[in-house]
């Protein structure tokens, strides 16, 4: 694939196979999205729709039972314009990439830093590993970026061990490790869950802050719609494996049309409602990808959905216009009647 505008990453058709004892799982199935510079592309869904699987297999980390395959497409320095999917998992050439031109803020810090280590051993790993051999310079960039995201009396933590850190200052201290190679994509997975309300806001304000500073891109999955509405440029929601309605972020709120998007957002609880309104709920549960039905993978737990059509063909999306594109019969009609896709 060639590169187009200012496209830094774009993911054709990736699918992530697990193997199971049950047989293979398909986690992602036919995921396509592109991330621009400078730019916040959240994606959105329930837990389990493949949203972690996606991000990771970008890096190349996920476990060895599973299996990516398609395009991930990334600008890279030293090699162009890429298909990350071609390289050595192990080889020099992505170790160029991980780390250093795209990196990762986890879920959980608690989980994320080895406790058996300083923080500032930790993070000057990736200084030493991708700037610089000296550990004078090493540690004085390390440091530098520990005072950027606000880590007060940087000198002093960075020999201090995780656990002498709040769950707030952990979580600074991960984003300090993933910024310190000043990465052209942050992939930030669920950053703020494990912390309270007040602290999520600092968070997430000095992210935004951060990307002014570094123009860096950000990768932002979460299942929380009010934090997508403050980070994001652009949303796309996943369900089941697959990206079900993508759309500039005023634009999804304004006029969600995928089903499960309506259902999404009108499950949050907003100003102004009475305390006797119950908030929408979607009736079943996430079906597991295993030997999947023909049809949309939405059928089940779908309001709208056509007999005859949604059970038996499966939508992609189509773009309506705008930047937003939704895969759905009931919203764009069944283009494909008359012959089935490929599952």
């Amino acid at each position: 694939m060639e590169k187009t505008n200012d496209v830094i990453l774009s993911i054709k058709d990736l699918k992530v196979n697990i193997r199971i004892d049950e047989g293979t799982l398909t986690a992602v199935r036919g995921v396509d999205f592109d991330i621009r510079r400078g730019e916040t592309l959240g994606l959105v869904g329930e837990s389990g729709c493949g949203k972690s699987l996606t991000s990771k297999a970008i890096l190349g980390i996920n476990d060895k039972k599973c299996k990516a395959e398609g395009e991930i497409n990334f600008d890279a320095d030293d090699l162009g314009w890429v298909n990350l999917l071609s390289l050595n998992p192990r080889g020099k050439e992505i170790r160029s990439v991980r780390g250093k031109q795209i990196s990762m803020i986890f879920q959980e810090p608690m989980v994320a830093f080895s406790p058996m280590y300083t923080i500032g051993n930790q993070i000057n790993e990736a200084t030493l590993l991708h700037i610089t051999k000296d550990k004078k310079k090493a540690k004085e960039i390390s440091l530098g970026v520990m005072k950027k995201v606000g880590i007060a009396n940087a000198e002093k933590r960075y020999d201090q061990y995780p656990h002498e850190f709040s769950g707030g200052m952990l979580q600074r201290a991960l984003i300090a490790m993933a910024l310190v190679c000043n990465p052209k994509l942050l992939i930030a997975d669920e950053p703020t869950t494990a912390l309270d309300v007040t602290i999520q806001a600092q968070i997430l304000e000095l992210m935004k802050e951060l990307q002014k500073d570094f123009g860096m891109s950000i990768l932002f999955i979460t299942h929380d719609l009010g934090t997508v509405a403050r980070m994001c440029d652009r949303v796309a929601v996943m369900y089941l494996g697959r990206i079900v309605e993508t759309a500039p972020a005023t634009e999804i709120y304004k006029n969600p049309q995928h089903p499960y998007t309506q259902g999404l957002i009108g499950s949050v609880h907003k100003i102004g409602t009475k305390a006797q309104e119950r908030l929408f709920s979607i009736e079943g549960t996430v079906p597991l990808a295993l030997n999947l039905p023909a049809g949309c993978g939405f059928y089940e737990r779908c309001h709208r959905r056509i007999e005859g059509v949604c059970n038996v063909y499966d939508p992609q999306l189509v773009d309506v216009g705008g930047g937003h594109q939704i895969a759905c019969f009931a919203c764009t009609g069944c283009p494909n009647a008359g012959k089935e896709e490929n599952a």
